[in-house]
């Protein structure tokens, strides 16, 4: 418990550590010629690819007809060993992650198979059939959910504390951008408390690797060894052990996209009738609370990056986001964080349809 609690409060000091404390981009360059020059790659053509949301940065490599994919990931602000540990788990699980050539984890860096650009996002932009990419996404969740092996590996638990330190994003950089000042700690605590009540809800299942960003921007369509149009993995190190509703629900309640309700319930139904085991009122009572978490989290991460670290453009995806959160919040078991919202922020649960 003290580790555990140590981890959080790390993790909240570096939420809040200022973009300009990050080590220098000219730094970052020298470790990454040395980096390439150490295994061979020095003399590579390198492109820049658009950033994330997150601190690290992508680089394709081309050489001699040869192309591959650096992650550069400052270590102050994350870590590479859990994206190796869990591409290495993924590919023996029959699951498509990216191979991992070469590493220093001491200094960030990753070279690692070049997937290509054919995400999700861009097919879809491109318009590839909205069912046929989304079916063959589910097709991965089904085949990780059935896999018994999937738990067999040492990432944490999605417990009930992370549920909860995920959740205060929203009280803690979303209410104070929106109300001009920072959230008491009495109201603070009712939105704990809330929660705790919410989470007693929450049904009991089998757990399964949860990938936690399965959405279309971290999903890519890949031909390896002669297997064409197979569905690739891109962001995965923050997995955990948790509910089989989490990435189903982040796949088809996404905070940057709308999806025709038909689309979704076509996913739904062919998710339960996939998983014949599966409660189907119990996974979607899952599935409600989980959504309703993971957007308030996301709501929070939004705000942050727009404010804290100088990405304005997430600014755009933040009505999207309230929208879920409105559409979450009228479920029966969520009634003690409606409530807080109600009281709070009760504009969020009043929402007109976005057009």
């Amino acid at each position: 418990m003290v580790s555990s609690n140590l981890s959080i409060a790390k993790s909240f000091l570096l939420d809040r550590l200022p973009t300009a404390m990050l080590p220098s981009s000219s730094e970052r360059e020298r470790l990454r010629n040395i980096f390439l020059r150490q295994i061979g790659w020095f003399d590579a053509k390198i492109t820049a690819l658009q950033p994330d949301a997150s601190f690290r940065r992508y680089y394709r490599l081309e050489r001699a007809g040869v192309s591959a994919m650096l992650m550069d990931a400052p270590p102050m602000r994350e870590q590479i060993t859990p994206f190796i540990t869990i591409a290495h788990h993924l590919n023996k699980l029959g699951l498509v992650a990216p191979e991992i050539f070469h590493h220093d984890k001491t200094n960030g860096f990753i070279l690692m198979e070049d997937f290509g650009d054919n995400t999700f996002t861009q097919l879809l932009n491109s318009g590839t059939n909205e069912i046929d990419l989304y079916r063959s996404a589910v097709d991965v969740l089904i085949r990780l959910h059935e896999n018994r092996a999937a738990i067999q590996i040492h990432v944490p638990p999605y417990d009930r504390q992370t549920l909860i330190d995920e959740s205060l994003l929203m009280p803690d950089w979303y209410y104070p951008a929106i109300r001009g000042s920072h959230i008491s700690t009495r109201i603070r605590q009712d939105y704990i408390d809330a929660w705790h009540q919410v989470l007693n809800h929450l049904p009991a299942f089998e757990p399964t690797l949860v990938l936690r960003d399965f959405h279309i921007d971290n999903l890519i369509q890949v031909n390896r060894d002669g297997n064409t149009s197979q569905c690739g993995l891109l962001d995965f190190q923050d997995a955990v052990i948790g509910s089989p509703a989490y990435d189903l629900m982040s796949l088809l309640e996404d905070a940057r996209r709308d999806i025709t309700p038909e689309s979704v319930d076509s996913m739904l139904l062919h998710y339960l009738t996939s998983m014949p085991d599966t409660h189907p009122d119990l996974f979607m009572n899952s599935y409600h609370i989980l959504g309703l978490q993971r957007h308030c989290k996301v709501a929070g991460i939004f705000t942050r990056l727009a404010t804290r670290d100088a990405k304005p453009a997430y600014r755009e995806h933040l009505p999207r986001v309230l929208k879920l959160i409105s559409l979450r919040l009228g479920h029966p078991l969520v009634m003690p964080v409606r409530e807080w919202f109600d009281q709070h922020l009760p504009e969020v649960p009043n929402r007109e349809p976005m057009a």
